[in-house]
């Protein structure tokens, strides 16, 4: 590569950091603040990589001023190698509507005290590289993303690379030694694609499918500079992309572990479901919100609940602050009476949750939580586990009016009640404070059954999330029992 060409392709890249740093704060808008601190990570590996062209950049400025161009050892034609395709890829991949629950990018997975062992005594290290932990359709996957030529991904290593079988291996070691952050599969994405030699030797060594995922062909975006009244775009291709999954439970590397049987029982008639919601004057935004879930599930749904593992999430598992949040009077229409009622009366009636309960009814006001959540859970089942359903009823019988009892009866009706089985790796987590048992159970059952939990327990979440472990969740705003 020449001089010239060289420092077009400096400039490039550049160019290409840039816009992909402002494509990572638009990323981050559909994953909440409080659950990316991954993101402080992304951020650093741009910057870092943009640092370095801005050094290149200035070396080959001062360079071409000297009577010795840049020559590399072996007096060949200088070349540039930079991270920013992986970078691209990475963000890709978290740009699109089936990645939930990332906990990590670009960061080791920290191995166990038995793999630490073996991998000391072969390479010293203490850790495996993974590209992104998250989930994938509501299952725990591991991504390995690759942007090199594909002529340059060897299966066999050499003294400079340990090749892609090595590499595959311990990522698969480092899964099965994990219980916390063990994946269901491992997804590998190679975005300028695969030689069908090493495309035929994942499949035969390691069960390795080829993985139908409607990712865009293309990506672009554009650059805030103009030049000559023209618009600068920064585009990448991903035709040729071959993406791979390794279930682990399938793999030969991995023990599989036997999930527990789980019957799923319908709510106790609490309220005739021949009575229309309407006759019950339950408001407006319940209705719509109830009418549009897919409500009428026989029992014999649990092995659809099973097999959610095939794709689409078609259940949605509900903690007690989302049940509450749906049936509440705040959210109901009642705060037009709270807020008719005079100061003294309601700081004596809430007590010291008065400015949380006020705090509420002006969210309410600007933006109606049912209304919000109607086009969340559209088209979904819901489940409950046995805690959550004890839990609400009892909260219900303390604080809850005869409105929002009539509300609860009538939504529990449409729910399915499934026994406390939270998932292994859940249970695996240390209880603490923050990691209190019987959110591991709530969260851990919708965990099992590969179904997202609505919540708002939001320091549950960034406990969880600051362990490194990939969850399922949907955020909402928090709502109260107001005796409505």
């Amino acid at each position: 590569m020449c001089e010239a060409a060289l420092g077009r392709a400096v400039e490039e890249a550049k160019m290409r950091c840039e816009a992909l740093e402002d494509r990572l704060i638009k990323t981050l808008k559909k994953f909440p603040s409080s659950s990316s601190p991954w993101k402080t990570t992304l951020f650093r590996l741009i910057r870092s990589e943009l640092s370095f062209l801005n050094r290149y950049s200035l070396s080959l400025s001062c360079d071409s001023t000297n009577s010795h161009s840049i020559r590399s050892s072996n007096n060949s034609n200088p070349s540039l190698s930079v991270n920013i395709g992986h970078l691209e890829s990475v963000i890709h991949i978290l740009q699109q509507p089936f990645i939930t629950g990332v906990s990590r990018v670009c960061k080791p997975v920290p191995l166990s005290s038995s793999q630490k062992l073996v991998r000391k005594a072969d390479s010293g290290a203490s850790s495996i590289y993974v590209d992104i932990v998250c989930c994938l359709n509501g299952k725990p996957v591991w991504f390995i993303v690759s942007d090199r030529n594909p002529k340059y991904i060897t299966w066999h290593g050499s003294s400079a690379n340990k090749g892609l079988r090595k590499r595959i291996q311990d990522v698969l070691q480092a899964a099965q030694s994990s219980e916390t952050l063990r994946p269901s599969s491992l997804i590998l994405f190679f975005s300028s694609g695969l030689d069908h030699i090493v495309h035929k030797k994942l499949q035969e060594e390691f069960g390795a499918a080829d993985l139908e995922l409607p990712f865009p062909c293309f990506d672009c975006a554009f650059f805030d500079e103009f030049e000559d009244e023209w618009i600068n775009i920064v585009a990448r291709s991903y035709q040729e992309a071959c993406i791979l999954e390794i279930e682990i439970n399938s793999s030969v590397s991995i023990i599989s572990t036997p999930r527990k049987e789980c019957t799923v029982t319908q709510t106790s008639n609490l309220l005739s479901l021949k009575h229309v919601a309407v006759d019950l004057k339950l408001g407006d935004s319940f209705c719509s919100l109830v009418s549009g879930m897919n409500c009428c599930l026989p029992d014999s749904e649990i092995d659809q609940l099973k097999d959610l593992s095939c794709g689409h999430v078609q259940f949605v598992n509900f903690d007690t602050t989302a049940l509450i949040a749906i049936v509440s009077g705040i959210s109901n229409g009642g705060m037009d009476k709270l807020l008719a009622t005079e100061e003294s009366q309601l700081r004596n009636r809430f007590k010291g949750n008065y400015d949380f309960v006020l705090g509420q009814v002006n969210s309410e006001a600007s933006s109606p939580i049912n209304i919000e959540l109607t086009g969340l859970l559209a088209g979904k089942g819901g489940i409950i586990c046995q805690s959550v359903y004890a839990e609400f009823r009892e909260l219900l019988s303390m604080c809850g009016g005869p409105n929002e009892k009539l509300r609860a009866n009538h939504f529990l009706n449409h729910l399915k009640v499934v026994p406390d089985c939270p998932s292994s790796r859940m249970m695996s987590l240390p209880t603490t404070r923050k990691l209190a048992l019987k959110n591991k159970v709530v969260f851990g059952t919708g965990d099992f059954f590969h179904a997202p939990t609505l919540t708002a327990n939001m320091a549950f979440v960034r406990a969880v999330s600051q362990t490194g472990m990939s969850l399922f969740t949907i955020e909402h705003r928090p709502r109260a029992l107001i005796g409505d």
